[in-house]
Order: C-alpha cells, then structure tokens, then sequence
C-alpha cells in the first residue's frame, strides 16, 4: 500500500505580519509532502491520496473477487438469522441471498430463515443455531446505519 499526500499551506497577511512583529521574520508558504510505502501479503493493493486546493481523490486498484461453486448440495442444511430493524436493507440482502442459493440449486426446505428484532440479536441466535448440529453453515444477515 502506497501512501502520498502533497500539501501546500499559506500563511494568511494578517497572520503573517503579527508573526514577523512578533518573531522578526515573515513566514513564506511552505510545501509538505509525505511518502510510505508498504504492502499487504497476498494484496496487490494501492491507494493514492492527492490533495489539490479543497479536492481529494482516492484510488482503490487491485480488488480481488472470489467466485466458488457448491457442486453437491445433498445434505447440506442452511439457517439465516435476518434482523427487522432496517428491514428495508435486510429484505432485499435475504432476497439475493435465497436467490443465491436457488442458483446453487439447494432446495427450500434445507434453508430456515429466522428474523430477529434487530443487529444486536443475531449473535446470540446464530451461536444456538450453530450449536445445535442442525446447519451446515449460519447465514447472518443485518443492517447498522
């Protein structure tokens, strides 16, 4: 990850002519520049910060996505643990998640959905769910704004 932030400051008059009263001398804008350098195993990531008047700019460059497949889905049971506050979010996430899961052709009756009353919630009922034996894997889905 690279890191480089170019700033330039200027000394405002006012501020500039109490300092030279003050200290003897006057102050001339001054150019910073920062540079750091290193790197994520198994990331090729870089982010590039410069800094022009009040503009910033951000670069991301590198983003790894990993694609699996599920090929037997015989057995496999799944749970989702979706929270009710902001169901506006989590319904649409539940929406592409059992779609998700149709693609991958696991059958409806192996996916058990359980709502909860908010975020807070869905450790506590995805950990008794994962305890019981019954899934495969605990989906959990929820939404903090």
């Amino acid at each position: 990850m690279a890191l480089n932030l170019k700033t330039t400051i200027h000394h405002s008059p006012l501020a500039s002519s109490s300092r030279q009263f003050i200290n003897g001398f006057s102050p001339k804008p001054t150019s910073m520049s920062f540079s750091r350098s290193s790197s994520l195993k198994g990331f090729g990531t870089q982010i590039a910060i410069e800094r022009k008047e009040r503009l910033s700019f951000v670069q991301t460059e590198a983003v790894r996505h990993l694609t699996g497949f599920l090929t037997k889905n015989e057995g496999l049971r799944f749970a989702l643990v979706v929270a009710r506050f902001n169901e506006l979010v989590t319904k649409l996430l539940l929406e592409g998640a059992l779609e998700t899961f149709k693609k991958y052709s696991v059958k409806e009756e192996n996916i058990d959905v359980v709502w909860v009353p908010g975020s807070f919630e869905i450790g506590v009922v995805a950990q008794q769910l994962g305890k019981s034996g019954k899934y495969t894997a605990v989906l959990c889905i929820g939404a903090v704004v």
